[in-house]
C-alpha cells in the first residue's frame, strides 16, 4: 500500500483517549467510531478498518450494545482472514476480543470455542507469561463463571494471578491484578464452602489495598472492582462498605457509558439491596443508647504500617464504630478517608515522618446541610477518640497543620482550604486552572478516599483532577519551553562561561521542567499531579513502576543530571568525580539531559503532539499551540 491513502489510526486512538478521559465516552464515543469506520473503508483500509473494529467492539459491549458488538465482531473475523493474520499477535488480541463480546452478549458455546483457538494462538506468539494471557483467562473465568462453574473459574484467576505476580513491578500497585483477585475472590465465595472463605476474605482486602495505594479512582475498570468489592463486603458482614462501593462503581459507570448500560442497572440493583441490608442491620438502629467507644488496647510493639494503612485501619475498627453508635444517619451520608497536605497522604511517609502531624487519624467530610446539623456534635465525638492505635500515637501538631489535618469537614470548606475554590473552575476558566500551580492540585487529588456513598466528596476530587485538556497541553509547551532554555541552551552556555552556580541552577530549573511534562503527559486523571520538590522523584519512582506508564526513563536520566551537577558545575570535589573530572562529567550531564529530552520528543511524537522530529524541543512548541481552541491560552 505504498502509494494507497491509509487512514488515520493515531489520530483516531488519540482522539477516542482523549473523549474517555475527557468522560464524553456515553455522548461522542459511538459517533467519532462510525466516522473513523467510515473512513477507513473509503480510503480502503482493513488493517486500520481492524483497528477501529476493535476498538467498537469494546466500547459497545462497555454499554450493552451487544447487537453492534456482535457485528463489529462478524466483520472482524472476515478482516482477519482477508488481512491474513491467523497466528499473529495482532490476530489473536482480535480473537480475545471476539470471544469477550460473544461472552457479554450471551454466546457461550462460540465465546469458549473462539477463546480456545485465541489461547492456543496466544500463548504460540505471546509465551506463556505474558500478561495478555493473563487478561484472556480472566476472561475464560468470566465465562466459566458464567455457566456455573465456579472451580474452573478460580482455576483460570489463579493461573492469571500467577502471571501477573511473575510479571508485575510493583505487585502492591498493580492495577490488572487487583482486578483478578478481586474476581477471584467473588468467585470463591459463589462456591459457598467455609474452606475457601477465609482465603476470599484475603484476595478481597489484598484487591483494595492496591487500589488504595493507586490513583485508580476514575478508571473504569476501577467500577468493576469496586462492585466486587461491595459483593465481598456484603458476604463478610460489611453492608456499610459495600454501599459505600457500589455507589462509587455506580458514579464511575455513569461517568464513563451512561445510564443505559447493563453494568449500570446491574449495580443500581445491587445498591438498593445493600442499602437495605445496612438498614436491616443492627448498627443503624438507636434503640440502644449511645456509649462511648472503647478505645483499643495499644500494641506493645508499633507495627510497620504506613500512614494510609494506619489511617484506614482506625476509621475501620474506631472511627465506624463510632459513627454506627452515635451518628447512624450519617453512615449513607458521609465521606471518610485521609486527603491533602502531608507525607502519608502520597504513601512516601517512612519512620521519619512520624516525628510530627502523623498517627491515627481520618477525614470525614459533609455536606453543607450535613455539617450544621452535624458537625458540631460529631467532632466532639472524633476528638473524644483514642489517640493511640496499633501502637502508634499522634506525634506532636506543627503551627503548619493548625490541628486541621484530620476531623470533620465541610466538602467545600475542605477544597477551598487547599485550593482557595470549593470546587474544580470550569471547563472555559483557563485563567484560574492556571494560578492552581501543580503541588496545590497534587494535594486537593492525592491520599485515599474510604467511603464516599452520597459520592459528593469524590465528584468535586475528580473535578481538580480533570484538568481542561488545553491548559495541559498549555503547560506542556511551557515545560518544553524550560527545557529547552534551561538545559538544551543555557546550561552549555553557562559551563562555556565558567559560571558555575547559574549552570547549577539551570540544572534544577531543567529537572523541574521536566518532571512536571512527565505528569502532564501521563494525564492527571491518571497519573496524578506532581507535587511540591520534596517527593518529585518519590513520585516519579513510583509512576515509572506502574504498569503501562508514559515515559517511565526519563527520571533515571533526571537523576543522572541531579548527581552529576556539582561535579560538572562546580568541581564537585567529594562527589566521585573530583575537580579533575569536571570535563567528562559535564559530558555526562549534558548526554543526560539530550537522552531526556529525546525520550519526551518521542513521548510527543508518539501522543500526536508533535510531528516534529527536531532535537530541540523549543521547536516542538508550535505545534502544540496549534492544538489549543482556546485564543488567550494559544497567544500566552
Amino acid at each position: 500500500m505504498s502509494g494507497q491513502a491509509r487512514f488515520d489510526v493515531a489520530g483516531f486512538l488519540r482522539d477516542l483517549d482523549r473523549i474517555f478521559a475527557e468522560h464524553r465516552g456515553a455522548t461522542d464515543a459511538a459517533p467519532h467510531i462510525r466516522e473513523a469506520l467510515e473512513s477507513a473503508r473509503a480510503v480502503g483500509d482493513p488493517a486500520g478498518e481492524l483497528t477501529v473494529v476493535n476498538e467498537a467492539m469494546g466500547f459497545y459491549r462497555s454499554v450493552s450494545g451487544h447487537d453492534e458488538a456482535l457485528a463489529m465482531a462478524a466483520r472482524a473475523t472476515v478482516l482477519l482472514g482477508e488481512l491474513g493474520l491467523s497466528g499473529t499477535e495482532a490476530g489473536a488480541i482480535t480473537l480475545i476480543n471476539v470471544a469477550t463480546a460473544q461472552r457479554a452478549a450471551g454466546r457461550s458455546d462460540e465465546a469458549r470455542g473462539t477463546y480456545a483457538r485465541a489461547l492456543t494462538e496466544a500463548t504460540a506468539v505471546m509465551g506463556p507469561r505474558d500478561r495478555r494471557i493473563a487478561a484472556l483467562r480472566n476472561n475464560l473465568a468470566l465465562l466459566h463463571s458464567d455457566l456455573g462453574d465456579h472451580a474452573e473459574a478460580a482455576r483460570e484467576l489463579e493461573q492469571a494471578i500467577a502471571i501477573l505476580e511473575a510479571s508485575s513491578v510493583d505487585p502492591g500497585a498493580d492495577l490488572d491484578l487487583a482486578s483478578s483477585r478481586t474476581n477471584l475472590a467473588l468467585e470463591l465465595f459463589r462456591l459457598d464452602r467455609a474452606a475457601e472463605a477465609a482465603e476470599a476474605a484475603a484476595q478481597a482486602e489484598a484487591a483494595m489495598e492496591i487500589y488504595r495505594r493507586g490513583a485508580h479512582e476514575r478508571d473504569p475498570h476501577y467500577a468493576a472492582a469496586l462492585a466486587g468489592h461491595a459483593e465481598a463486603s456484603l458476604r463478610l458482614g460489611r453492608s456499610a462498605d459495600a454501599v459505600d462501593a457500589y455507589a462509587r462503581a455506580l458514579d464511575v459507570i455513569e461517568e464513563c457509558y451512561g445510564r443505559g448500560s447493563d453494568a449500570y442497572a446491574v449495580t443500581a440493583d445491587n445498591l438498593a439491596e445493600a442499602r437495605a441490608a445496612l438498614a436491616a442491620s443492627p448498627a443503624s438502629s438507636t434503640a440502644e443508647p449511645p456509649s462511648a467507644p472503647t478505645p483499643a488496647a495499644p500494641a506493645e510493639v508499633p507495627e510497620p504500617l504506613t500512614g494510609l494503612q494506619l489511617s484506614r485501619s482506625y476509621w475501620e475498627q474506631v472511627g465506624l464504630p463510632m459513627l454506627e453508635e452515635r451518628h447512624p444517619a450519617l453512615l449513607a451520608r458521609a465521606a471518610v478517608g485521609l486527603v491533602g497536605h502531608g507525607s502519608d497522604r502520597y504513601g512516601f511517609d517512612d519512620a521519619l515522618s512520624r516525628d510530627h502531624d502523623w498517627g491515627p487519624g481520618f477525614c470525614v467530610w459533609l455536606t453543607d446541610e450535613d455539617l450544621a446539623l452535624h458537625g458540631e456534635a460529631l467532632q466532639a465525638d472524633y476528638d473524644a477518640l483514642p489517640r493511640e492505635h496499633r501502637g502508634h500515637a499522634w506525634a506532636a501538631e506543627t503551627p503548619r497543620a493548625a490541628g486541621r489535618r484530620v476531623g470533620v469537614f465541610s466538602i467545600g470548606d475542605f477544597f477551598e482550604g487547599l485550593t482557595g475554590h470549593r470546587e474544580a473552575p470550569a471547563p472555559d476558566q483557563v485563567h484560574a486552572w492556571l494560578l492552581l500551580d501543580e503541588a496545590t492540585l497534587a494535594a486537593a487529588t492525592n491520599g485515599a478516599v474510604f467511603r464516599d456513598p452520597l459520592g459528593a466528596f469524590s465528584r468535586v476530587r475528580d473535578g481538580f483532577r480533570r484538568m481542561p485538556d488545553d491548559v495541559r497541553v498549555a503547560l506542556i509547551s511551557r515545560r518544553l519551553g524550560m527545557m529547552a532554555q534551561a538545559g538544551q541552551y543555557n546550561l552549555p552556555r553557562m559551563l562555556a562561561r565558567g559560571d558555575g552556580e547559574a549552570a547549577w541552577l539551570s540544572v534544577g530549573e531543567f529537572v523541574a521542567a521536566a518532571s512536571s511534562a512527565v505528569l502532564l503527559l501521563n494525564r492527571p486523571s491518571a497519573a496524578g499531579y506532581l507535587p511540591y520538590y520534596k517527593w518529585r522523584f518519590a513520585t516519579l519512582r513510583a509512576l515509572a513502576a506502574r504498569p503501562a506508564s508514559r515515559l517511565p526513563h526519563v527520571h533515571e536520566r533526571l537523576s543522572d543530571a541531579v548527581r552529576l551537577a556539582s561535579a560538572a558545575c562546580l568541581g564537585g570535589a567529594g562527589f566521585g568525580e573530583g575537580g579533575a573530572g569536571a570535563g567528562p562529567a559535564r559530558e555526562r550531564l549534558e548526554s543526560a539531559i539530550a537522552e531526556a529530552c529525546a525520550q519526551v520528543a518521542a513521548e510527543l511524537r508518539v501522543q500526536g503532539l508533535s510531528r516534529s522530529g527536531a532535537e530541540f524541543l523549543e521547536d516542538h512548541r508550535a505545534e502544540l499551540r496549534a492544538r489549543i481552541s482556546d485564543p488567550w491560552l494559544r497567544d500566552l
